[in-house]
């Protein structure tokens, strides 16, 4: 937000500590063009918000489980939604995010080899890869 201040840009911003009053305010308001920027953290976005006047979304901060990425991407790609809807991730190289981002890769992976029957002889899944794709102990 502080970057959006100084460049004077208005937006809105939800977090765990909005009201669900406020929450839908902003909501509206943001459909209806009030404001073009809306920053939205995973854990408070995660559910019940439809964002169709977005065309854009920028994860700045990766989650462990790349579910809760696409259901805060998935706010833009709602019925109603007219226009492409671009998704971009910024990592910085040498970071905690960095890591995050290999991990997310290593469970899709994990996960399409498991859940989706596309293993091969030559996958290898071991069943600690099991317990990581299901994060649970077997």
């Amino acid at each position: 937000g502080i970057l959006l201040d100084d460049l004077q840009i208005p937006y809105f911003r939800l977090d765990g500590s909005t009201t669900i009053k406020r929450r839908k305010k902003m909501v509206d308001a943001f459909q209806k063009g009030e404001r073009p920027v809306f920053l939205i953290s995973l854990r408070a976005g995660g559910s019940a918000l439809t964002l169709t006047k977005a065309d854009t979304v920028i994860h700045l901060d990766p989650w462990w489980n790349p579910a809760v990425e696409n259901q805060a991407t998935d706010r833009a790609h709602r019925i109603g939604q007219d226009k492409p809807v671009f998704v971009y991730k910024i990592i910085s190289k040498g970071t905690l995010e960095e890591k995050v981002l290999q991990l997310q890769e290593k469970k899709r992976w994990l996960f399409d080899q498991i859940i989706e029957h596309k293993a091969t002889r030559s996958a290898k899944i071991t069943p600690e890869d099991i317990r990581y794709v299901l994060d649970t102990k077997i």
